[in-house]
Parts: structure tokens; C-alpha cells; sequence
């Protein structure tokens, strides 16, 4: 069978590529270790392949060859550099889906520990894939460019709110029962293939895309930071659902300096964690004419959120339950504080807090030297997504 035959063909170039590579020098941003401002500089930190051998480190630009590199080593160190655009969908790796379980075979790309997968330049693109953390630890993804993945089977779900709705399964990244992951300088949209290019089907847009960036099952000490997250509906989902009480006490996440442009909704939403959100820019509309903003902050089940010096621009927007809200049932909600915020300019709690408990129950565990709102949009966008590393 050719993809067979490919996928040895990029193996054997994976073993050349990672022969011929130096070790990777201090400046190369691919060696960094995850900053002490966030969970994922907790527990020991997170170094994710920095020890590699120069044996272990390889720069590949196809599906077949980062499926091959992610299975070498095992879970000893490793660094992977992509280039160029790697497609899960591409020839090499068996070509377009055709079915929702061939899909369900191809399009996840499962990391294990101690891995860096960082892209080289400004170029590189993910796509039709969806990287999976699970049971891991130690993993740093860094300088992608990410294409959402839009399943190609959404399913029906009459049960899904009062008339039913379209689900799918594939976010972009999905970190399930992992420890130690920093998340950085990446970018995520759905374009090219934005909600508005989709059909309507039982009265409701038949919605192939799922999350940009889930944490689930009880993972901890995440660093989600210097991200760009553009044109998409529900976001980041931290915590699967209410019924999933094992995640108390778990969901250690921290959100800094990230880029939410033109998100409608999970920015994130969080049920059971401990998430520590800081330094981000919120930009958009709540008359977008594709991604309405619906709310950022979702205060769900048993949540317990830290809110600092955010920095959100809503056309729209006039008060804090615009943008922090309780998503789900009203018996079912959570904590937040908020301290440092502005919205449109003005203080993001004016007029009293944003009618949540302030009984989070615990502090943040680390030092982080906090800009005021008033300068966040200004370094959100100078510094968020990709094109500002070095990786050699």
C-alpha cells in the first residue's frame, strides 16, 4: 500500500534528519524551559525534550514524519521541528478522509512525555490534526500555527440544548489526565474554513469544529501563554463536565498574555479548576456577524478562578456579566475575583463585583509581575502567536 510504503520512506528520512542535526544551542528557543509566572513552573517544571540527545532531535515537514518522530525514543527526550505545513490528510499519510473512523485513525497525533514540538519561523502549520496529551507529562508545544480541525462527520444530538445541536470530536489541542505542559506562542483559527462557510441542518449550522484548546480529566500544572486565538465559538474547555467530580481538586491552568480575538465563548470555561488568568487581551464584538461574543470567562461547576489585569475591548460590552458568566445550570456555578481588569477601558467590576462567590480557596503558588490593562493590548500584540522565537 503507498501510505505504508511513505511512511517508511519518512521514517528513514526522520533517521537521517535527526544523524545530521547539531545539538541544539542555548539561543534556540526549542531548549527553554516553561518560566516559573505560570503552573507549569510548579512540580518540578517543565522542561519538555530540552535534554535531548542530538539523536533525538529532528526537523521534519510531513504527516508521516512526525508520526514517526513522535513514536522514537519512547518517552525519553526528544525535540521535533517542523517546517513548512505538516497535513494529517496529506498523501503521505493516506490522503483526505473518507469516513468518520478513518478520520478517527489519522487526524490525532498522540505526544508523549518529554517532548518539544516547536515549529521553525513564522510559516508552520498544523493541519486536519489534533494533538493529544494523554497520561503524559513534561510536553512543551510551541510556535504553530494551528488550523482547527472541522471534522468531517459532525454528529446530531436532539438532546443538546432544548432543539437539539451538531457536535464534533477534534479540538486542536487536547491535554487529558497530563502534568507539566506550557503551551506558547502558538496560533489558532478556524479559517479558512470559517462557521459562516457551513451548512444548516435540522435548523442548526452543522458545527464541525469542537475546541481550539481543551484540559481535561485532571490534569495540572498548565501554562497556556502568548497564544493567539482567533474566529472560533467555544474555545478552551477546562473540565469535561459536572458529573466528572474526580477533576476537583486537579485543573491547575494558568492563561497569561494570551491574544482572544473575535472568540464567541470559552475563554475559557472552567469547571473544578484552579485557573489563574492574567495579562490577556479580549478583542471582538457582540455583533459579529459570525463569532458573536457571547461571554469569556465561564464560572461553571465548582470553579475557582483568579482574574488579573485583563485587558478586554467588546463593541457591545457594558458590564461584567457580559463578560464572566455561569454557562450552565444556575445550580450548579462557582468562584472568581477579578482585580486589575478594565472593560472598554473602564474598571471591569464597576458598579460591584460580577455576582460570583470570591471564596476561591487558594492563592497562586507562584510570582508573576502583573502590567496594568491599560498597557496589555499593546504587549499581547507585540508579543502573542507565532514568528517571535528563535528556533534554530
Amino acid at each position: 500500500m503507498n501510505f505504508k510504503r511513505n511512511a517508511l520512506l519518512g521514517a528513514i528520512t526522520l533517521c537521517w534528519a535527526a544523524a545530521s542535526v547539531q545539538t541544539a544551542s542555548a539561543a534556540d528557543a526549542s531548549v527553554e524551559r516553561a518560566p516559573s509566572t505560570g503552573w507549569a513552573g510548579q512540580n518540578g517544571g517543565t522542561t519538555g525534550g530540552a535534554a535531548a540527545a542530538s539523536t533525538a532531535i529532528y526537523k521534519i515537514n510531513s504527516a508521516s514524519q512526525l508520526l514517526a518522530a513522535v513514536k522514537a525514543q519512547g518517552d525519553k527526550p526528544k525535540i521535533i521541528k517542523l517546517y513548512g505545513t505538516v497535513d494529517m490528510a496529506a498523501s503521505d499519510n493516506g490522503g483526505a478522509f473518507t469516513s468518520a473512523a478513518d478520520e478517527s485513525q489519522r487526524i490525532q497525533i498522540k505526544l508523549g512525555s518529554n517532548t518539544t514540538l516547536i515549529g521553525v519561523g513564522s510559516d508552520t502549520k498544523l493541519v486536519n490534526a489534533n494533538l493529544v496529551l494523554n497520561g503524559v507529562q513534561n510536553v512543551i508545544i510551541r510556535n504553530l500555527n494551528i488550523v482547527n480541525p472541522c471534522s468531517i462527520s459532525p454528529v446530531w444530538d436532539p438532546n443538546d440544548g432544548s432543539a437539539g445541536n451538531w457536535n464534533s470530536e477534534y479540538d486542536g489541542i487536547t491535554v487529558l489526565n497530563s502534568k507539566n505542559v506550557w503551551i506558547d506562542h502558538n496560533s489558532f483559527t478556524d479559517a479558512p474554513k470559517t462557521d459562516d462557510k457551513l451548512p444548516t441542518q435540522n435548523g442548526k449550522l452543522k458545527q464541525c469544529h469542537d475546541g481550539a484548546l481543551d484540559v481535561k480529566n485532571g490534569s495540572d500544572y498548565i501554562t497556556i501563554s502568548n497564544n493567539r486565538f482567533e474566529l472560533h465559538e467555544k474555545n478552551n474547555l477546562i473540565g469535561s463536565s459536572d458529573s466528572k467530580t474526580t477533576d476537583e481538586g486537579h485543573l491547575t491552568v494558568t492563561f497569561n498574555n494570551n491574544h482572544f480575538l473575535n472568540v464567541a465563548e470559552r475563554a475559557p470555561r472552567v469547571r473544578f479548576g484552579k485557573v489563574h488568568i492574567y495579562n490577556n487581551y479580549f478583542e471582538g464584538s457582540r455583533s459579529h456577524p459570525v463569532y458573536r461574543h457571547q461571554y469569556s470567562i465561564g464560572v461553571a461547576y465548582k470553579a475557582k478562578i483568579i482574574s488579573q489585569n485583563n485587558a478586554f475591548d467588546i463593541v457591545g460590552a457594558s458590564k461584567c456579566a457580559d463578560i464572566m458568566t455561569n454557562p450552565g445550570s444556575s445550580s450548579k456555578t462557582g468562584a472568581a475575583t477579578d482585580s486589575g481588569s478594565l472593560l472598554n477601558g473602564a474598571a471591569l467590576t464597576a458598579g460591584g463585583a460580577c455576582s460570583f462567590s470570591t471564596s476561591v480557596g487558594w492563592t497562586v503558588p507562584y510570582s508573576a509581575t502583573l502590567l496594568n490593562a491599560s498597557a496589555v493590548k499593546q504587549s499581547v500584540l507585540n508579543n502573542a502567536g507565532t514568528g517571535k522565537l528563535t528556533v534554530n
